[in-house]
């Protein structure tokens, strides 16, 4: 067989796996990729903001590392969710981060604008599950995504509220090393 002849195997065996799967969710669903990779992408930015020598605040570099894996794991769960459900993996352009953080304050309020934009997305290709009739994608974005979400964006406003009542400079030492020894990281 040539390697056209594979072609055509390979997508006559995904339309053998596709069972009520519109469009639009499979449209939807390399958008999400896309948004789940970009904040990937500007985490690990905001990561290595904080890994420089002359900032110097691992606990930070810790937490945005691993939102960074994070979201790059959500990603290769869309990525794994689409074929299984017989759709086509399309890749799209992801841009250079465009805000720049100078601060623990900054960086957390960013996070958090950046979980609600992933949050929105996800409600939105919910919704568009929804309205296709597609159970199956409501149901694995409800098992896999949204409960995390508000918890990340809880936990996210509560940073930020704690950096509000801390001093600079001491505070954001102090506050680093809380998350340094806590071990907790960010979870969505």
């Amino acid at each position: 067989m040539n390697f056209a002849g594979r072609i055509t195997l390979s997508r006559l065996m995904c339309l053998m796996v596709r069972q009520n799967f519109p469009c639009a969710c499979e449209k939807g669903i390399n958008d999400q990729i896309k948004k789940e990779l970009q904040a990937s992408y500007d985490y690990m930015a905001i990561a290595y903001y904080f890994n420089r020598s002359d900032i110097a605040l691992p606990g930070m570099f810790k937490f945005f590392k691993h939102a960074s894996d994070e979201e790059r794991q959500h990603a290769e769960l869309f990525m794994d969710y689409q074929n299984k459900r017989g759709g086509t993996i399309e890749l799209q352009d992801i841009e250079a981060p465009n805000k720049k953080v100078t601060s623990i304050k900054e960086a957390m309020v960013e996070a958090l604008r950046m979980e609600k934009e992933v949050n929105q997305s996800l409600l939105d290709l919910h919704a568009t599950a929804t309205n296709e009739n597609d159970p199956n994608l409501c149901d694995f974005l409800e098992a896999n995504f949204l409960s995390e979400q508000v918890e990340a964006q809880k936990q996210l406003a509560d940073y930020i509220t704690q950096i509000e009542r801390c001093n600079e400079e001491l505070g954001d030492f102090i506050f680093d090393k809380k998350l340094a020894k806590s071990g907790s990281v960010h979870k969505e």
